[in-house]
């Protein structure tokens, strides 16, 4: 039978604190080229002993308990900042309040006028066209725009003019959104460089008030959001696509796949939970826009760029309606946290679905 060296039981795990003990009591050679085959033996033994035994996992607990304590100052954070504020207002939306004294309990009458109000119906009417514009449009371009630029200009120019391309298609994004709102509106106005291009074109007749005319505010605004919004899925697809492996990229060009054949077959399917985090993120952005509308149009006109989170501040701060608008928001909340649970689940559902395929 050959016995295990003194230094092989230094190095093996559980066994490897008692042959220390050994070596330092001078029963066992470290280098293993003396060690006595019974005193090998006790090693061995012991080891296998300590091995079986359990052990107390007192002292980790101990620590792992202090780990808490670094919970308190996120926690306290959160209930100031989002739960503590969000309570209140579901409060208010049950009251009838001014802002001035008390506010009235009035219970659910300000829902019930919710569900008769066609202002507040076209605002999440416009809260659709707001989706397409900063989701399904942003999404559809991004990914085709990184897929050209990390495919094609990457390997044609190199990286650094890649690099410089992403960012300029991200700068609307660090833009200040009320800075952005104010140049698209000169750039709109009646006398904005639009029309003026428009006039040096040939085309006057079709000049017009692009945000003050009902019939165009919205799609307007819709442009400038695709503007804003189209540097985000860029960025995120393009690092997407450079954790995909590159080998199955040369595979399938093997076996003859085209371009569209390998973009469907293998990057669509890689990229799976970056889209899905583009789409969950976007969403809940579109529903919750309030800056570019009221930099822009005011949610007009005739509320036809209007939308919940403006149509809740112009109730609460403009019209003094507190518990009014306080029902809106949080008749807007509970709808964000709703798609945003239907995305997450819809997402671990398709997870679920590929991995059992």
């Amino acid at each position: 039978m050959t016995w295990p060296r003194a230094d092989e039981l230094v190095n093996s795990g559980p066994t490897s604190h008692i042959a220390r003990e050994f070596i330092r009591a001078g029963e066992v050679d470290p280098r293993g080229d003396r060690g006595i085959v019974e005193r090998r033996s006790t090693v061995t033994d012991l080891a296998a002993h300590d091995a079986d035994s359990p052990r107390t996992p007192a002292p980790a607990r101990q620590r792992r308990g202090g780990y808490w304590w670094y919970l308190v100052p996120g926690a306290i954070g959160f209930v100031a900042v989002i739960l503590g504020p969000l309570v209140y207002n579901v409060y208010l939306s049950l009251t009838k309040w001014s802002g001035v004294g008390s506010p009235r309990f009035i219970g659910l009458t300000n829902y019930i006028r919710l569900m008769g109000d066609s202002v507040f119906w076209t605002s999440f009417k416009n809260s659709v066209a707001m989706i397409i514009a900063m989701v399904v449009i942003p999404t559809l371009i991004g990914l085709i725009l990184a897929s050209v630029l990390f495919d094609y200009l990457g390997k044609r120019f190199g990286a650094a003019s890649v690099s410089v391309l992403r960012a300029v298609f991200y700068l609307p994004q660090v833009l200040p959104v009320v800075v952005a709102g104010i140049v698209w509106g000169w750039i709109l106005r009646p006398d904005g460089a639009f029309n003026a291009i428009l006039d040096a074109v040939g085309l006057s007749g079709f000049t017009r008030d692009w945000l003050g005319d009902p019939n165009t505010a919205l799609p307007m605004v819709m442009l400038v959001m695709v503007w804003v919004q189209i540097g985000y899925p860029v960025v995120i697809f393009m690092s997407a696509l450079g954790r995909v492996d590159p080998e199955i990229y040369e595979a399938a060009e093997i076996d003859g796949a085209g371009y569209w054949a390998r973009f469907t077959a293998i990057t669509l399917p890689q990229i799976r939970p970056e889209t899905f985090v583009v789409a969950l993120t976007c969403t809940i952005a579109a529903l919750k826009v309030f800056g570019p509308i009221y930099a822009l149009t005011r949610g007009g006109p005739e509320n036809a760029t209007n939308v919940p989170s403006y149509f809740a501040y112009y109730t609460f701060f403009k019209k003094l309606d507190v518990g009014y608008g306080a029902a809106i928001a949080t008749v807007l909340t509970i709808i964000i946290v709703l798609v945003a649970v239907g995305i997450m689940r819809w997402q671990a559902h398709s997870e679920k679905k590929e991995l059992s395929a």
